[in-house]
């Protein structure tokens, strides 16, 4: 309930904003610039989701709202740190980033902030002391779920594999921590290395291979970010669907279509929404309003039980999604 109240707090503020600027005039366009770690089909629902918000607000408002996504080829703090710098030399009225590195990243957000062009983090936590406004959810609480769920499903023994995503991100590192602290729970699980993806598909394949190879015994894996179709690839091409169990991240349709077969379920974020309510907190800010330091938008539990409905929300593009805060589940549920 917690997460739904504060859905609907930023969607009034942006309601009642939006009724003071309809008779606005075209000088009033904006343009927010979307800065994800890397090229992925991950973040290209985020794109999908800040491009629905803009197109309402546009309608809304009658002035134009644009989206410029502008997506690193590879989770370098480099390359992104790039991508920021060319992004601020346009002038956008906001920039919406999701750090590979905040510490290796923060003098640059810095730099962009004293040019008077709002950040706003999205699937990150906000670093204490930065003042950044955080689009996402708890990301402990959605790897606790997952593990917790993997525990149960075989039979709180075995050996488990965690692969990390991108190590210097901190949902990323987050949700990690999160993996080794709840199966820490269970003294007959065995926690061994399940590798580096760094938010690349083809590599979470490549690693998981390696780990199924090396380990014949192994009883689950567990992953950090949205590379779980690599990971079922390599479960399903070793011939260990169904033995080896594997509880995933995310709901990119090519992760649901490994369920339930190869992979069990899957603990998500919703990447449309954040593309939403961060394009929501930019527009707001621009026009002086006061955002919230955080907005949750929650986390789906996705099996064998509700799979159909998903893959219909997320082929459709989510505009269910963002229109009904209900499909978003309680991660208790």
């Amino acid at each position: 309930m917690k997460k739904k109240i504060v859905a609907a707090i930023v969607a009034s503020m942006a309601i009642a904003a939006m009724a003071g600027t309809t008779a606005q005039a075209a000088d009033d366009d904006m343009t927010f610039v979307i800065v994800p770690k890397c090229v992925h089909a991950w973040f290209d629902q985020v794109n999908i989701g800040a491009q629905n918000e803009a197109d309402l607000l546009s309608e809304q408002t009658g002035s134009k709202v644009t989206i410029d996504y502008r997506a690193p080829e590879t989770a370098d703090v480099v390359s992104q740190n790039s991508t920021l710098e060319q992004a601020a030399a346009t002038h956008p009225d906001g920039i919406a980033l999701d750090p590979v590195d905040y510490e290796g990243s923060k003098a640059v957000i810095e730099e962009i902030q004293a040019q008077g062009i709002q950040v706003v983090l999205f699937d990150a936590p906000s670093p204490e002391g930065s003042g950044l406004t955080s689009v996402g959810n708890d990301f402990t609480e959605q790897a606790t779920l997952a593990a917790d769920k993997l525990a149960e499903l075989i039979g709180e023994k075995g050996k488990v594999a965690v692969m990390q995503g991108a190590p210097s991100a901190p949902n990323h590192a987050e949700r990690y921590q999160a993996h080794l602290d709840a199966l820490a729970k269970y003294p007959d699980i065995e926690v061994i290395d399940g590798g580096i993806d760094n938010d690349n598909v083809e590599t979470a394949k490549s690693q998981a291979a390696a780990v199924l190879a090396a380990n014949p015994d192994l009883a689950g894996f567990l992953n950090c970010d949205a590379g779980g179709s690599g990971i079922a690839a390599a479960i399903e091409e070793a011939g260990k669907a169904g033995q080896v169990k594997f509880v995933s991240m995310d709901n990119l349709i090519e992760i649901l279509d490994y369920i339930p077969d190869v992979i069990t379920a899957t603990s998500s974020t919703l990447p449309q929404m954040q593309g939403s309510y961060s394009v929501l907190c930019m527009w707001q800010a621009a026009h002086g309003m006061d955002i919230p330091a955080k907005v949750d938008t929650g986390i789906a539990y996705i099996d064998e039980s509700n799979i159909d409905e998903w893959k219909d929300i997320v082929t459709n593009g989510g505009s269910e999604m963002l229109a009904n805060n209900e499909q978003t589940t309680e991660a208790d549920n």
